[in-house]
């Protein structure tokens, strides 16, 4: 490209062949720019990816799943597996939450930039006055713990519960007593696995989540300890949304955090995230500032 542009000075008939090989390779700059955003301690990790359904009953459930969904298309387009670890389906439509196992380079230091409140705004399909209606729903994410990672669980301070799973199931999942619930009484945290139908593999898995959790809640007490806030990682609170997703009366993505806005609300929704995430980062990294504008989502 450099010699296109020495070249294109000379002879301008070769501009057009410089513009197309700059827009090739400005995905190829932009992911190795996030790549090396990511010098975290966890960062390159694999990731737990939990969401959970905010007040509201069937239109926060069914935000919930959307949720799930965005997340497992952006594994695949990003090339990562996800495994789902726990669900628990909504009562009439969607889920109330679920878990899933994101694996990939640097899953952790990518999907952290997901952590808070969602918000949907939009007409419900589950009322017959066709009414706006907002939505809320929380995303948290752990790295995973490898062995290389000391994190101590006493037997005595967890209790275990088997129980059926619920839900559809298929190849028996939900005909055994195979579901594992892990409380941890120290924390009061209560992990549930039953994607598969074993027991064993269960609560080995119910453990790696439990380790994941206790390991991020020691990783804020040192942070707090040092007087480090990550930007953005404020108390998941309603209200406290971190990114609008509004579908009517006009289309927007917006994360309120750095700015950054697309009128694609769709294709945010069909997993692509990724420029929401590079942006976080940069900001995380204070090599931006917020983009300016009112939210124009606020005047609802």
């Amino acid at each position: 490209m450099e010699t296109l542009a020495e070249l294109s000075a000379e002879d301008p008939s070769l501009l057009d062949e410089l513009s197309t090989e700059l827009e090739k390779t400005a995905p190829f700059v932009e992911a190795v720019e996030t790549r090396t955003l990511l010098g975290g301690e966890n960062d390159s990790r694999n990731a737990f990816l939990n969401i959970n359904s905010g007040a509201g009953g069937t239109e926060s459930q069914d935000w919930a799943h959307m949720l799930l969904r965005m997340y497992r298309r952006w594994c695949d387009k990003k090339g990562f597996t996800n495994e789902v670890v726990e669900l628990s389906a909504g009562e009439e439509a969607g889920i109330k939450s679920a878990t899933i196992l994101v694996k990939g380079q640097y899953a952790y230091g990518l999907l952290r930039a997901e952590v808070g409140v969602h918000r949907l705004v939009r007409i419900s399909p589950f009322d017959s006055n066709k009414r706006r209606h907002t939505s809320f729903a929380s995303v948290y994410v752990y790295p995973e713990v490898d062995d290389d990672v000391e994190i101590e669980v006493k037997e005595t301070d967890i209790r275990v519960d088997v129980f059926r799973s619920g839900g559809s199931g298929g190849q028996g999942v939900n005909t055994t007593d195979s579901a594992v619930r892990i409380t941890h009484y120290p924390s009061g945290l209560v992990v549930v696995c039953q994607n598969e139908r074993s027991q064993i593999k269960n609560r080995g898995t119910a453990m790696k989540v439990l380790k994941a959790r206790l390991y991020e809640r020691y990783l804020e007490e040192e942070r707090a300890k040092q007087a480090v806030v990550e930007a953005g990682k404020k108390a998941v609170e309603w209200g406290s949304q971190i990114r609008s997703y509004v579908l009517h009366p006009y289309k927007m993505a917006k994360d309120h955090r750095t700015g950054e806005v697309t009128s694609s609300a769709e294709d945010v929704l069909d997993g692509a995230i990724d420029p929401f995430i590079r942006t976080f980062l940069l900001f995380d990294k204070g090599m931006i500032e917020r983009k300016g504008g009112a939210d124009k989502e606020e005047e609802l």
